[in-house]
C-alpha cells in the first residue's frame, strides 16, 4: 500500500539518509545513539559545519543582493527573528522556514508602514508568535499540510461513493 503525502510536505533527502536517521536519533536520545555506536561529538560537529556553511552561504547571497551588510544585522535581535521564522513556519520542515519567513516578512513590512501599529510592532509580532505557539503547536506548515490532505482525503472518500 502506498502513502499518499501532500506533495511540498516530502522530507528532504538528507533526513531519510543514513546521516540523517543518526542525527534524528542524537536529537531524540542521545546516550542511546552512542550506545548504538555512533561518535554522536563527530555527527554535531558536522551538523554545526554543514549549518554554519548553509548560514555563510545564505549571508553572502544576501550582502550580494543588497550591496552592503551593516552592523545592524549582528544584534541580538536578528538571531530571534530567524527563531521566529523557524517556529512560525514549523520546525523540522525545510517548507516551513520559507513559509514562515515570508509570513513574518509580510508582518514586518505591513506593521511598518501602518500608521496603526506604527508605536509598537513589537508587540503585535509577539501576539502573533504566542498565538501560533498556543494554536498552532506544529507551526504553520504542517498544520496546512494536515487540512490539505485531510480535504483531498474527504474529496477522494466523496469520489469513491
Amino acid at each position: 500500500m502506498t502513502r499518499n503525502t501532500w506533495p511540498l510536505d516530502r522530507p528532504t533527502n538528507v533526513v531519510h539518509s543514513p546521516f540523517g536517521h543518526v542525527l534524528v536519533s542524537i536529537r531524540d536520545n542521545d546516550a542511546r545513539a552512542q550506545a548504538l555506536g555512533y561518535d554522536t561529538a563527530r555527527y554535531k560537529l558536522i551538523a554545526f559545519v554543514l549549518s554554519a556553511a548553509l548560514a555563510g552561504l545564505a549571508g553572502s547571497v544576501y550582502t550580494l543582493g543588497e550591496r552592503f551588510a551593516s552592523l545592524e544585522l549582528l544584534h541580538w535581535s536578528t538571531s530571534g527573528q530567524v527563531v521566529l521564522m523557524t517556529v512560525l513556519g514549523g520546525l523540522g520542515t525545510l517548507w516551513g522556514g520559507v513559509l514562515g519567513a515570508g509570513v513574518f516578512m509580510l508582518l514586518r513590512d505591513f506593521l511598518s508602514t501602518s500608521a496603526l501599529f506604527r508605536d509598537a510592532p513589537g508587540v503585535v509580532t509577539g501576539t502573533v508568535f504566542i498565538v501560533i505557539v498556543l494554536g498552532l503547536r506544529r507551526g504553520l506548515w504542517p498544520t496546512i499540510a494536515d487540512l490539505a490532505r485531510r480535504a483531498s482525503r474527504s474529496v477522494r472518500a466523496e469520489s469513491a461513493r
